[in-house]
């Protein structure tokens, strides 16, 4: 125990192991079997999905879940319930971000030529349009780690962030089930 706590790169270990175990509980069928049962959860199988829906691993499950309750969910509930779980995702991935591998990545970081970034980052404008493009990556279908990160860098308040990222989670996750409803529909 005493080898982890000094060991500079924990966040980026714990983050490996995570993907890897991720990876893993992927390829099990009755892990998998359980994250679709979700949908026959009703409100809390949205929470759970809006949590899901916004991670590069769990993006899919998040969808199918999605999907199977837009079938017994209106689409304006469902993505109000999801966009709130999105914005918990969101705020798990900036906290996790924040609070221990940006000062990790830092020294890599600064060991690139770093602080030619950080002049432009100080600029108000370039920290405007960081935020822009994440909130265009976090409204989008895509997973939202990158746009949180560009978020998270400019220094943006916890409250701000958070009514940001349920905003934009829940108009995503809408546009998301109207598109799925339309495609079925055909």
């Amino acid at each position: 125990m005493n080898y982890w706590k000094k060991w500079k790169y924990k966040h980026l270990t714990l983050f490996f192991i995570s993907v890897v175990f991720a990876l893993y509980l992927a390829r099990l069928e009755v892990f998998h079997a359980f994250l679709v049962s979700l949908g026959n959860w009703g409100y809390v199988g949205a929470l759970i999905s809006g949590i899901l829906f916004v991670s590069t691993l769990t993006v899919a499950t998040g969808a199918v879940i999605l999907v199977i309750l837009a079938e017994k969910i209106s689409p304006i509930e469902l993505a109000v319930i999801a966009g709130f779980g999105g914005m918990i995702g969101d705020f798990a991935i900036l906290r996790f971000v924040k609070d221990g591998l940006l000062s990790e990545l830092i020294p890599i970081y600064n060991s690139l030529g770093g602080k030619y970034i950080a002049l432009l980052l100080r600029s108000k404008y370039f920290r405007w349009l960081l935020r822009v493009v994440g909130a265009i990556i976090i409204v989008s279908p895509f997973p939202d780690e990158l746009g949180v990160s560009l978020m998270g860098i400019t220094k943006i308040k916890n409250y701000q962030f958070l009514l940001l990222t349920f905003t934009l989670d829940t108009i995503g996750v809408f546009l998301f089930i109207v598109s799925v409803r339309a495609l079925i529909s055909i």
